[in-house]
């Protein structure tokens, strides 16, 4: 089992956040399996993750989310939702990850871990709306399956170089600033959307 500095254990930490805003529950299982198959070692706080009830559960989420994510008008719904899981479990990864940090500079790492997190959703669904307007599906269904693989790989790559990922993850989050108006329209758009469409469910049901 490699074994990695502090300042490793956060680079990880930092590409676990930005893959949790493109598919939480793969990110998860990932950093599960590759450390319950000894390929790199979680920091105590982060023990759990390791364990078979949490990998099983996060990967039947990811195995729902990987349909869910494809249906057109649903995935609006599945995105929108998911926001308010994949900010939090970044935020208490990096929590986790700096650990042997001072409490303010680990509530610091959280917070910088739920703004990458968020950055990388915003991201995604900037880029899904440049899409969206193509009228057949098989566009967001690829950009749906190159996110799922995206978290995946920037994941395990993490525990191999992570410093380099960490790098990759830098430059990522620097171009989504740059269209950081494009992409806060695109996450209003998003959740109104996702409004409009549960709505008429809500009032069929009533």
């Amino acid at each position: 089992m490699p074994s990695f500095t502090s300042h490793d254990v956060l680079a990880i930490a930092v590409v676990a956040s930005f893959a949790s805003g493109l598919n939480v529950y793969a990110t998860v299982a990932t950093l599960g399996l590759l450390a319950h198959f000894d390929a790199f070692q979680l920091p105590p706080a982060l023990g759990l993750l390791n364990s078979w009830p949490v990998i099983v559960v996060a990967g039947l989420l990811f195995a729902l989310g990987f349909f869910a994510d494809k249906i057109p008008a649903f995935d609006l719904v599945w995105n929108a939702l998911n926001t308010f899981v994949r900010v939090p479990v970044a935020a208490l990864l990096s929590f986790g990850a700096a650990q042997h940090l001072s409490p303010g500079a680990q509530v610091a790492a959280s917070l910088v871990g739920g703004l990458i997190a968020l950055a990388a959703h915003s991201g995604k669904i900037a880029v899904r709306a440049a899409v969206t307007a193509s009228p057949e599906p098989l566009s967001n269904m690829a950009l749906s399956f190159g996110e799922d693989v995206a978290a995946i790989s920037l994941t395990w790559f993490a525990t191999k170089h992570p410093i380099v990922a960490s790098v990759i993850v830098a430059v990522c989050v620097v171009l989504i600033v740059l269209m950081v108006r494009y992409v806060v329209r695109s996450l209003r758009r998003l959740f109104q959307q996702a409004r409009s469409y549960l709505r008429p469910s809500a009032e069929h049901l009533t």
